[in-house]
């Protein structure tokens, strides 16, 4: 009886080690509170609505471009985010080219002083801006993904409106599902995130362009996150692959991606890309000129590229998902670790 009574005592005096033990083991980390977050509902949400043929292409400088970043805007807000300037989510900024139809637009100061002088011609275009504050002012990491299209031509024979659900409007939704990530971690990151949707991508890397030239703290950019075009296959014997680029130098991100596939259990077959040169294709290139490091999330050449024929019915939905939680795990390490 006595060694019975024993043995209980040491079992209960052992229940309360067991537990606090299984506490921790089963403990949520920040990064798991975010990703769950990611979901295909919401994927659709923003692509199908971004992509349908109300909005006309999205074209920059036009309403149904501008209905697009109001949509934005409301999502934002409806997420709680804060804006990166004062009290708004628009940056505003004016692109002017020459009067030919077909001249191409700049912001470039010098250029705009020029053609100030003569006929010319103005689009008005806003980039969307949301902001996490970080513990460190003094370093920040950007993640953005421009939400403007190719718009209509009323003289194709048949469809005439170039939709955009890969390109960009996949990059769009993985940028707002990440920014809704973040804040589901209830955690302060050490480096300020900003949360960017850029205009004018499409006539020439305008809206990143634009907020390059014009951010006061762009030298305390660190990093940055580029998305365009994640929700194809550009292999269709291989429906999970994609691309990370990054510079050599750089191959921490590489290093991450390999074990968040591992610890996260995403169903990607992630291709390596290694560049010394991110001066042209997209959105990274104003941030490379102003030395910060880029990694880029992106699925390939299709061959609706640039065609009206870029609908939602053509997306891998299930990978463009994986991507935008393996790129949300990143962004979680370039906001709190060093890199």
């Amino acid at each position: 009886m006595k060694k019975t009574a024993i043995i209980l005592i040491a079992i209960l005096a052992l229940l309360p080690v067991t537990t606090i033990c299984a506490k921790k083991k089963n403990k949520i980390t920040p990064e798991q509170k975010g990703v769950v977050t990611i979901n295909r509902p919401t994927a659709e949400a923003h692509v199908e609505f971004l992509a349908s043929d109300a909005l006309e292409g999205r074209e920059s400088g036009t309403a149904a471009g501008y209905i697009a970043g109001e949509y934005i805007i409301a999502v934002l807000k409806q997420m709680g985010a804060t804006p990166l300037f004062s009290n708004s989510f628009a940056q505003p900024f004016e692109a002017y080219s020459w009067e030919r139809r077909n001249a191409g637009f700049t912001v470039n100061p010098e250029a705009i002083e020029k053609m100030k002088q003569q006929t010319h011609r103005v689009a008005k275009m806003r980039n969307i801006l949301a902001k996490i504050e970080g513990k460190n002012p003094d370093e920040i990491v950007v993640v953005g993904a421009h939400y403007d299209h190719l718009g209509t031509d009323p003289m194709l024979v048949g469809d005439k409106i170039f939709n955009g659900a890969d390109d960009n409007a996949s990059g769009v939704q993985a940028v707002l599902q990440i920014l809704r990530a973040f804040l589901a971690t209830g955690e302060q990151p050490e480096r300020t995130v900003i949360f960017a949707l850029w205009d004018g991508e499409e006539r020439g890397l305008l809206g990143s362009s634009y907020f390059v030239n014009n951010f006061p703290y762009v030298k305390k950019i660190k990093g940055y996150m580029n998305f365009d075009m994640i929700g194809r296959n550009n292999m269709e014997h291989r429906p999970k692959h994609f691309n990370l680029l990054y510079m050599q130098k750089d191959s921490l991100f590489a290093d991450w991606l390999r074990s968040d596939i591992k610890n996260h259990n995403l169903d990607l077959d992630p291709n390596f890309v290694t560049s010394e040169n991110f001066n042209n294709g997209s959105d990274q290139v104003p941030f490379f000129k102003a030395g910060a490091k880029i990694v880029w999330y992106q699925t390939g050449a299709q061959p609706d590229f640039h065609m009206p024929t870029d609908e939602c019915d053509r997306i891998n939905w299930d990978k463009m998902v994986e991507i935008t939680k393996a790129a949300f795990l990143c962004l979680w390490k370039m906001a709190n670790l060093p890199f």
